[in-house]
């Protein structure tokens, strides 16, 4: 694709053009086009409200998703949705395709559905999960709900993205409750205990208070919702849930110091990026890498004064 289209396309997707809002996210994805993207789209974000949906395989995110767009779309809300999945090892595309979970929404011109690939990145997301934020945002979103692939505690990095998580559990995970407290329990703005119907729910609920109690006390102590998605029950007191959440963040003005201080760590994150790939590219122009492996391992060098003669070079 030409460079000079990009402009065109961003101008289209902020028109409301669903191709072009898909095609960006494209660009981004697979290419080096997304600094040019964000640089165009960057003065039309901020409006959508970022909601992370995470758990464990199993618990039902998908169709709690489901229901909570279908939910916000009878109050005329635009909505997206990012559902990353684990990558495919042949075509490095995502395989459990959310897109057909959702397929009921997809005749919808309101919402945006994307299935992305994590392509292996630690964190239950893809890399290119921020860019893609920020293109359903300038496309107009009000709602934008990012899935994560569901793989345990790296999930903590949902966070990074996202204004409230949702984490997903359902009855009789027990011990499973127990092995994830110390990462992903704490990152929960409000508990979801889906499948409210099976037995062994109450005893969910004991467990998660108890680990909220042992845990670091916080202001606004996470909710739990009870919900059965697959029947729609409890969903609207979920996304009440969900705008209280939102409301004490701003009173307490939190909301723009919490997406400020991600901010932040995008920024190290693209700078540490930004670094590395030069790194590499001047040890390959300027180094026999191999040699200086060999140098190391042989003991005529140390690591620290390998390094740092390295990026003396660099800075120079």
């Amino acid at each position: 694709m030409k460079k000079n289209d990009i402009p065109d396309l961003v101008k289209r997707m902020l028109t409301g053009e669903t191709l072009a809002a898909a095609r960006l996210i494209s660009l981004a994805e697979n290419s080096d086009s997304n600094e040019e993207i964000i640089k165009l789209i960057t003065p039309h974000v901020g409006n959508a409200y970022i909601i992370g949906i995470t758990g464990a395989p199993g618990v039902g995110k998908s169709t709690l998703t489901d229901k909570l767009v279908k939910y916000l779309r009878l109050q005329d809300k635009k909505i997206g949705v990012v559902a990353v999945d684990p990558t495919s090892p042949f075509s490095g595309g995502a395989i459990l395709g959310d897109r057909i979970r959702l397929q009921q929404l997809a005749t919808d011109e309101n919402v945006f559905i994307r299935s992305m690939a994590s392509r292996g990145h630690l964190g239950g997301i893809s890399s290119a999960t921020s860019d893609a934020i920020k293109i359903l945002d300038a496309y107009g979103c009000d709602y934008i709900f990012i899935e994560t692939v569901g793989v345990g505690q790296s999930e903590i990095e949902v966070v990074k993205n996202v204004d409230t998580t949702l984490l997903v559990l359902i009855p009789g995970m027990g011990d499973e409750i127990q092995a994830i407290k110390a990462g992903v329990m704490e990152i929960a703005d409000i508990f979801v205990v889906n499948k409210a119907d099976k037995d062994g729910v109450e005893r969910t609920v004991l467990e998660i208070e108890m680990l909220q109690n042992l845990g670091e006390h916080k202001e606004h102590p996470a909710p739990i919702c009870q919900v059965i998605a697959r029947d729609n029950e409890g969903i609207e007191q979920l996304v009440s849930a969900i705008q209280e959440h939102h409301e004490f963040l701003q009173q307490k003005n939190m909301f723009d110091a919490n997406r400020k201080q991600r901010l932040e760590m995008e920024m190290k994150q693209i700078a540490h990026n930004k670094l590395l790939q030069k790194t590499s590219e001047f040890l390959q122009e300027n180094y026999d890498l191999n040699q200086l492996i060999d140098d190391v391992y042989n003991k005529k060098k140390d690591v620290y004064s390998v390094i740092n003669e390295l990026l003396e070079e660099i800075v120079k």
